[in-house]
């Protein structure tokens, strides 16, 4: 597993990832040319991939996301250090926080 700031990094056997997921349509790439994984509300910055891949959203309520990266890459921040990661498939997880009556992801 791997953690930079409120996002989780999981990696995944192929065999793990649905079949739907494998031939679904990939998020687009922000004006940067990244995959952003989050992007900081009261910052601007974001956990993004400049790497080739494939981010696939999936439907839910938090919008957990499938990562693809066929030839590894890395995650990069503003304010924190890069991570790089082999190549493979990852579900990436935003950071949640309870606050009385609900949970909502943590605002970065």
């Amino acid at each position: 597993m791997y953690r930079q700031g409120d996002v989780l990094i999981v990696p995944l056997a192929r065999s793990a990832v649905p079949e739907t997921a494998v031939h679904a349509a990939s998020e687009p790439r922000d004006a940067r040319g990244r995959l952003v994984l989050a992007l900081g509300e009261v910052t601007g910055h974001a956990h993004a991939v400049p790497s080739p891949g494939r981010l696939i959203r999936e439907t839910s309520a938090f919008g957990p996301m499938l990562l693809h990266l066929p030839e590894g890459g890395r995650v990069v921040h503003e304010e924190h250090a890069a991570i790089t990661l082999p190549k493979g498939w990852y579900r990436v997880v935003r950071q949640r926080e309870y606050v009385p009556g609900s949970v909502r992801i943590v605002a970065d």
